[in-house]
């Protein structure tokens, strides 16, 4: 039969995958499926009903450009000072004597590195996306 080292790796490369996204569209149909009852009661119950205007407040919310805007800088304040905070425990471990080759140092390290990487975009993307969104009055 199959040994968990064939069946661990298959269902988290194939079937996990394969089960989110079907639950995402599960998801999105039944909403759509609820709207789309709500709308046909509400003109089956009364004639005299502005169907555009129920349409427009069953749709979802987007978000701002101001909230998104400020959710690029929280993610990248977060990602940055991570990995400043696992750049300076991997510094630490080297001069308590470990080497760097050891698990906690490398660890330390890569994570930090990953995240100070992340960190570091999201505030460049926020910065220039600030800029284009919310263009100076100096000209």
């Amino acid at each position: 039969m199959f040994s968990t080292a064939v069946l661990v790796p298959f269902f988290c490369g194939c079937v996990l995958p394969i089960a989110i996204v079907l639950l995402i569209c599960l998801k999105k149909m039944n909403s759509d499926n609820k709207r789309a009852q709500i709308i046909t009661k509400a003109i089956e119950a009364n004639k005299d009903v502005d169907t555009d205007k129920l349409i427009e407040s069953l749709k979802s919310t987007s978000k701002t450009e101001q909230e998104i805007l400020n959710g690029r800088l929280l993610r990248g304040c977060i990602y940055t000072l991570i990995g400043v905070v696992l750049v300076i425990v991997g510094i630490m471990y080297l001069f308590s004597g470990s080497e760097i080759s050891d698990d906690p140092v490398t660890f330390s390290f890569l994570c930090g590195g990953i995240s100070l990487a992340i960190g570091i975009s999201y505030l460049i993307v926020y910065f220039v996306t600030r800029k284009q969104v919310f263009p100076s009055d100096k000209e």
